[in-house]
Formats: C-alpha cells, structure tokens, sequence
C-alpha cells in the first residue's frame, strides 16, 4: 500500500500507524545537503526506503525454505548493457551457480551464506554468516552514489528518521550494490515505526519521508558490533543526534 507524504486524517485512520507516533516535520530536500551537527559535518538525505535482507542468516536458501526474500532480489539493480550481479549470497565459484550452504554449525543450516559489504575483519571465516550484517537485528543503510561523493564509507554512522512516525534510530553503512542509497535493513524499517513490515519480499517505504544523516570517517577501525545495543553505545559516544 502507498502512502502520501502528508497523509490526511481519513488515511491515518487506516494506515497501520499507531496514532501515538509524532510526525516530524521532513526538510522537503530534492537533493542532498551537507549541515552541520554537533561540530560534526553530515550529509543529509531525503528518501523513499526500499528493504534490505542481506546479511540475515535466513535471508536466502533453496526452494522450500522460509526465508525473508526471493532469489530474485539478490541482484544488484540492473544497469544497461552489464548483466546483473549477484551481491545477495556467496557462492562457491565464479560462475555463481552454486550457493555457498551453511552448515551444522551455523544459524540456519541449509540456507545461504547471505553477506554484506560490510563485515567482521576479525573474522576470517569468509562463510560464517556471522562475519555479516545482520539485516534482520542490525540497522544499517546502503552506500548510495552521494554518500560516496561526500567521503562515507563503509562502516560509518548514520542517523535516520521517519517524517511520517516520528521514530529514528542510529545505524550504519552497511552494504552497497545500490547507487540511489534508497535502501535499508529490515531492522531499521521496522525500527522507524514500520513494523507491518516483514521481509524484503513486496513491501518497502514508498514515499520520500525518510531522512538519513551520514556521518562521514566516524568508524575509522571498522568497528563491527554484533548487536544493535552495542552500535546505539558507540553512536551515542560520538554525540550523534538523531
């Protein structure tokens, strides 16, 4: 279902919003902008928010499993005259046809090993679904094309929030494979107040009314956390205002 921006009274009586959320007013941004915060210079970013599965245990797996997408959406979106590539799940050759499994041992026995871009640089276990992001528990964005420009990485802090419920949460740049950056996991969707949302199957965030904050070199060692509680910590540390 899609929403308008400013929704009306009638269209907030069905949405699946609890009324208790204060909407935030949105900047109304067409393009991106750098502000300053707290003496720290971010980029700001107004955007719609498609949902990111990648790097959750259960994200993929063969017919017959329950998991949080299709195959399908493993791709990176297309652009002319290159084929699409596969960033969703490791794959034991070049070729990607034949899936890395995870095994006894791991998550999800059976399902892929689903990465992100992003990872545990402690880890050396290239196929522990562990090294990655998980998207299911984890708030992260991906690295859009304007994020880049302006010097984010991988790693570094964002903020985010919702114009629509009021909510916002801290995150990280996650993953990439998309160069609009209207992407993030399925834990920030849900933690921005969309939590009729479930997977990464046929919903995502339709209208523009999420604003992203990055903050660029502010996880200069590639910190990994493997809880969001441990990420909101050394957001906080760093002053960062959501």
């Amino acid at each position: 279902m899609r929403y308008p921006l400013i929704p009306s009274v009638a269209l907030l009586a069905m949405s699946p919003f609890s009324a208790a959320f204060a909407q935030r007013p949105c900047p109304g941004l067409k393009e991106p902008r750098i502000i300053h915060q707290n003496g720290r210079t971010a980029l700001e970013f107004q955007t719609r928010m498609e949902v990111d599965v990648d790097g959750a245990p259960n994200a993929y797996g063969p017919k017959g499993k329950k998991t949080l997408d299709i195959l399908a959406h493993a791709y990176a979106p297309r652009v002319p005259g290159k084929p699409r590539e596969l960033v969703g799940y490791m794959t034991d050759d070049d070729a990607g046809r034949k899936p890395t499994i995870q095994g006894k041992g791991d998550p999800y026995p059976g399902f892929y090993v689903s990465q992100t871009d992003f990872a545990d640089i402690h880890n050396p276990r290239m196929e522990d679904p562990r090294r990655y992001v998980n998207a299911a528990t984890t708030n992260y964005v991906v690295l859009g094309r304007a994020a880049i420009n302006a010097g984010v990485q991988l790693g570094d802090f964002v903020t985010a929030y919702s114009c629509r419920t009021g909510k916002s949460a801290y995150a990280i740049v996650g993953d990439s494979g998309n160069e609009s950056g209207a992407e993030g996991s399925l834990a920030l969707v849900r933690n921005l107040g969309y939590e009729h949302i479930t997977n990464g199957i046929d919903e995502s965030v339709d209208d523009p009314e999420i604003v992203i904050r990055y903050f660029p070199h502010t996880n200069p060692n590639h910190q990994f956390f493997k809880t969001q509680a441990e990420l909101d910590e050394a957001a906080k540390k760093l002053d960062l205002t959501k």
